[in-house]
């Protein structure tokens, strides 16, 4: 840009109030001369209420219902009853009704490592990480049903409404830069969750902590970049109109005594809040038009990594893509990453629900994500980052021991299994190697050290230096939290 375009006073205007601010910004940034901001958290009880032994959260959601005795949770048991009836005099309460003969874990398991975890030949990649991961295979559900269940996955609560974990963080936390999202989602390329992103939801927090979709495929954010380019001189012009509209707008709808207020009080006036989560999405997406193209730029990276991530293989790119896309936005200052694998409800299914053929649909599921995974694994320990960085892998609910089909008969899918599954993570301040809590012989149910999703979110919350209890916020006359009323530390998985 020439100086005949600017004159001085033009300058500093365009790089205060336009895009200039982020491209000068950003330049700077490049030459270490100055590093993007920091963005505080918004509690009234401020983090960290303890010494935290994670900074940043990368959570994958397996959609549907992801087994746990053909993954992490060995059941000779199983075997030596495969094709026999449950037993007992208890009715299992599954969701399509139907209890048919036992059904052996369709891959074979062996234990890995040092650790000796046991792990099976569906996830043959993440079992060579395995003294890198940390089982719980003692988690229960309130539900069967995906739709709640999933809600409470992420938010504690079975209704829609409620502000999901990553939402929780961005409040509590706040950004390590203030040219990218906090809360980052990466959906399946092959579309969103059922709900959509209702399991992303800000809830009842303000409008801005809710979480912002990057695709890890084609164009990464709708309608960033303007569809044609626009005068420099118009766009300082039309920047600056905006904000003095907005302001305006901000003191004439205030409550009487407060018109004259600063800015950031205002924003905690009740009706003010979309209005000003609007205005500084806005001024974000301005910051975001520069790091987006860069922090997506996946082809600068070696060929070596590439090829690790699985970016050359058909089966494993698009999940691969996600996983390396993850590790650019954490080393830029992002606080949390959710990733989902699996898509809505329908047919053909995109998801891990296998109602009909367990072998189909979680080999199918499975080679999508295990070298991603296990590459993102071992190239956050050797950048010295998964020391400070919690891995969490989760599904709604897990599967039943026994096949989906009619009394006596030995099918091939399985039932959804409220009762008893296994998620698992990995880095920052957890034992590795290790395997908490145990379900019956069979895996149907969690016996012993059962988890619930309330100790889960209050052992993440724990592990970022968040007494579960003091992150709260007032709604509705009540001081809510993530956790509602419940949920205790998982102390037996802490280093």
């Amino acid at each position: 840009m020439s100086n005949a375009e600017l004159n001085r006073r033009d300058f500093f205007s365009w790089t205060r109030t336009g895009l200039g601010g982020a491209a000068l910004a950003s330049l700077l940034a490049r030459d270490d001369k100055l590093r993007a901001a920091v963005v505080p958290g918004e509690a009234s009880d401020p983090p960290p209420h303890f010494a935290p032994k994670a900074k940043r959260v990368i959570h994958v959601v397996a959609c549907g219902g992801f087994s746990q005795v053909d993954s992490f949770d060995y059941k000779p048991e199983l075997e030596k009853r495969h094709g026999q009836p449950l037993g007992g005099n208890e009715r299992p309460d599954v969701f399509f009704g139907q209890v048919g003969l036992l059904r052996k874990n369709d891959w074979a398991f062996r234990q890995r490592g040092e650790s000796g975890l046991w792990v099976s030949e569906l996830l043959p990649h993440i079992a060579g990480v395995a003294d890198e991961l940390t089982l719980i295979r003692s988690m229960w559900a309130e539900t069967s049903n995906h739709t709640p269940a999933t809600f409470q996955e992420s938010s504690g609560f079975r209704l829609n409404g409620f502000p999901t974990i990553g939402a929780w963080l961005s409040f509590g936390l706040g950004n390590d830069t203030d040219n990218l999202p906090t809360y980052v989602v990466i959906p399946d390329t092959r579309g969103l969750p059922a709900s959509g992103s209702i399991n992303w939801t800000n809830g009842f927090l303000p409008a801005r902590h809710q979480g912002v979709v990057i695709r890890s495929r084609g164009t990464a954010i709708d309608d960033l970049q303007p569809a044609r380019s626009i005068d420099a001189k118009t766009e300082v012009a039309s920047r600056a109109l905006l904000r003095r509209l907005n302001e305006r707008h901000l003191r004439q709808t205030a409550p009487a005594g407060l018109a004259d207020v600063a800015e950031e009080e205002l924003a905690q006036v009740p009706g003010h809040d979309a209005l000003v989560a609007r205005i500084r999405s806005y001024e974000l997406a301005a910051k975001m038009q520069l790091a987006v193209p860069e922090v997506s730029d996946l082809g600068a990276e070696t060929a070596s990594t590439q090829e690790a991530y699985g970016l050359n293989d058909k089966a494993t790119v698009d999940f691969g893509r996600s996983c390396l896309l993850a590790r650019r936005l954490l080393e830029r200052g992002v606080r949390f990453i959710q990733m989902f694998s699996g898509g809505a409800f329908g047919s053909p299914r995109i998801n891990w629900d296998g109602h009909e053929d367990m072998r189909e649909n979680h080999a199918r599921e499975a080679i999508r994500i295990d070298q991603p995974i296990a590459a993102l694994i071992r190239d956050l320990r050797s950048r010295g980052m998964l020391d400070d960085t919690l891995i969490v892998f989760t599904s709604e609910f897990g599967r039943t021991p026994f096949a989906q089909s009619a009394a006596g008969v030995l099918g091939a899918g399985r039932d959804h299994n409220q009762y008893g599954f296994t998620v698992w993570m990995a880095g920052a301040g957890l034992k590795p190697g290790l395997a908490y809590g145990s379900t019956d012989e069979v895996g149907w149910k969690a016996v012993e050290d059962r988890v619930s999703w309330h100790d889960f979110h209050a052992t993440v919350l724990h592990l970022l230096g968040i007494n579960h209890e003091r992150l709260t916020y007032y709604h509705n006359g009540i001081q809510r939290r993530l956790t509602n009323v419940h949920g205790e530390v998982v102390r037996g998985i802490l280093a």
